[in-house]
């Protein structure tokens, strides 16, 4: 039996649907319980809206909510917003990373991932291990057309090994169908739109409970906003060479990867120029990309929770979630994880900077070899 769970939410009106698609259905009481215990939090009000002009990864207070510029600050106007913008674009790129005083203190705090392998498996032991992944610039390299970031067939063999040891999530900005149509594996879990659109399982996974497919959309009614302002984007930014926008369902994002940098102050103002009439959406940052979405407090590290509440690890202290990722949405996963003090981050990068995450890993080739080297040590020590 297929059960999704789609959650509609509005300030004023909040409901829960439960759809089945036979005569008679099992509640998923943990989940449940998980959403009502989260859902006053859900929704920012515009004093907390912050401005942030960290580098990539930035975990100061002023990242502390989902978004990192304002759109309509009374304080910061003109031309002054628009260069934090462009300051926090400059910050976004590899070649303007703050260079940290000494890179091998950096190294020492966050040591590779494969060369402390045996301790991390160590400390699993005893515990059921839940693999968290992000997809762009950790299972595929970064490329500059967003459309052609395609996962090598190695990589996709070994993701499909993975998934039959441990249970996987795929966490991503992009939209849940665009993920899957990369990776194209039934056995996984996908979380689309940073978490705002949640699939289990189609088939193939023996951690799928009684073959049923879980739903979550904690931002439905955002829908037809997010696809009006994707259409004005498109048509604002199409005189910007390089500019690329993408409708990602539940939030939309125009990278300027390939945006010439002299161009980056007239397309923030394009951008701006868009959203100053939407207050209920926000604009956050990843790599080369702004990112546009609802104000709703749910992000990647409220997918994780949601998904090992999913799986029926409630307050459970036998569980260790490990999350792979390469960007600063990544960060709220990280912080959960280390917060709860349970599983650990591993941050993608070959660059020096301020993380939540415990380990790294340099690139995708990396993230392969690691998540190799976690299927050979299942299969010899549990015979999976």
């Amino acid at each position: 039996m297929s059960l999704p769970l789609t959650l509609c939410l509005s300030q004023t009106h909040i409901q829960a649907h439960f759809i089945t698609l036979n005569s008679s259905f099992d509640l998923y009481p943990d989940m449940v319980r998980f959403i009502e215990e989260n859902i006053t939090k859900m929704f920012i009000s515009k004093s907390e809206v912050l401005c942030s002009r960290g580098n990539d990864g930035d975990t100061s207070a002023a990242t502390k909510v989902l978004h990192d510029f304002q759109i309509n600050d009374e304080n910061v106007v003109g031309g002054g917003l628009i260069r934090s913008w462009v300051d926090s674009m400059r910050a976004c790129s590899p070649t303007h990373l703050n260079s940290f005083n000494n890179q091998s203190c950096w190294i020492e705090e966050h040591p590779s991932a494969l060369n402390m392998f045996e301790e991390i498996v160590h400390e699993s032991e005893g515990k059921q291990i839940v693999m968290f992944l992000d997809y762009d610039g950790t299972l595929s390299p970064i490329v500059d057309d967003p459309d052609r970031a395609f996962m090598s067939k190695k990589m996709r063999n070994t993701v499909k090994k993975l998934a039959m040891c441990f249970p996987t999530a795929i966490v991503s900005g992009r939209s849940r169908e665009k993920v899957y149509g990369f990776v194209k594996l039934t056995e996984l879990y996908y979380a689309g739109s940073h978490g705002m659109d949640i699939k289990g399982p189609e088939k193939g996974s023996k951690y799928q409970k009684k073959n049923r497919s879980l739903l979550c959309q904690p931002a439905t009614e955002f829908l037809p906003v997010i696809t009006e302002v994707y259409k004005n984007l498109v048509e604002k930014t199409k005189s910007i060479p390089g500019a690329k926008v993408e409708n990602n369902k539940f939030c939309a994002c125009v990278h300027f990867r390939c945006v010439d940098e002299n161009k980056w102050s007239y397309l923030a103002h394009l951008v701006r120029s868009v959203l100053k009439n939407y207050p209920k959406l926000m604009l956050s940052q990843g790599r080369k990309v702004l990112e546009i979405r609802p104000v709703i407090e749910w992000d990647k590290g409220k997918a994780l929770e949601f998904l090992l509440e999913s799986l029926g690890y409630t307050n459970c202290t036998d569980v260790f979630p490990i999350y792979i990722g390469d960007d600063r949405t990544d960060e709220d996963a990280f912080k959960i994880l280390r917060d709860k003090r349970q599983g650990l981050g591993i941050l993608v990068s070959k660059y020096a900077k301020e993380t939540n995450a415990s380990y790294s890993l340099q690139e995708p080739d990396e993230v392969m070899d690691f998540l190799e080297r976690l299927v050979e040590w299942k299969q010899l020590t549990c015979g999976a």
